[in-house]
């Protein structure tokens, strides 16, 4: 009896050692995957910055010369951002001459669409690019420029100029093409871009007058 008693004891105290380790390896396994995600999340934001404003466009260092989104902005015309998302400024002799919004989709086909809008000082658009989605591939997926130059429709247009009636996929009145099959996916990213450009016009005197980080650090 207590030989069955001092097994049952040794077995237990293998099957919790068991259960500590599977439970940490798990607990890493999960925190290097979130790492690795976030790591790939930012690398998309900064070669999707590159292709909105190329280089030789901007003197200045736009993955530094950010702004955060805080009270002096209507954030929800951005949609449910997470918090560390902020804006980039694009500047030539420390004028801002691109404004790179941080944008979210909650409204697409499978989930909600991380995308970057950038504005330039005039109103127009200087290019979109998605930096996360989950659309379906073969359909949905073609607002990724990998997949289809879809997105580039947005380039130079103008809120302003093309009317809020317009800005819609060509399904609900408007002069952007949808896809065959998914209408969802852009419909929910030109309602976003949309969105982002009145941010831009309800904000641009803010930020187009943004002092350069080294004009900050001086006040």
């Amino acid at each position: 009896m207590n030989e069955l008693l001092a097994s049952i004891r040794r077995n237990a105290v293998g099957l919790g050692l068991f259960a500590l380790v599977t439970a940490g390896a798990i607990a890493l396994a999960q925190v290097t995957t979130a790492d690795r995600i976030e790591h790939n999340i930012r690398l998309a934001q900064a070669k999707a910055l590159n292709q909105i404003v190329p280089a030789g466009t901007y003197d200045n260092d736009i993955l530094a010369d950010t702004v955060a989104i805080d009270q002096r902005f209507n954030q929800q015309l951005l949609g449910p951002l997470d918090d560390d998302d902020r804006i980039y400024l694009a500047r030539n002799n420390g004028q801002v001459t691109t404004v790179i919004l941080p944008a979210i989709a909650p409204d697409g086909y499978t989930t909600q669409i991380k995308l970057l809008v950038g504005i330039h000082a005039d109103g127009s658009i200087a290019g979109v690019r998605i930096t996360e989605h989950r659309e379906t591939p073969g359909l949905g997926d073609k607002i990724d420029l990998k997949k289809s130059d879809w997105v580039l429709e947005f380039n130079d247009k103008n809120l302003l100029e093309v009317g809020e009636d317009g800005w819609a996929v060509k399904k609900d009145g408007g002069i952007f093409d949808q896809f065959t099959g998914a209408t969802i996916t852009p419909r929910a990213v030109v309602k976003a871009v949309k969105l982002a450009q009145k941010f831009f016009d309800h904000h641009k005197d803010v930020l187009l007058n943004i002092p350069a980080p080294q004009q900050q650090q001086q006040q």
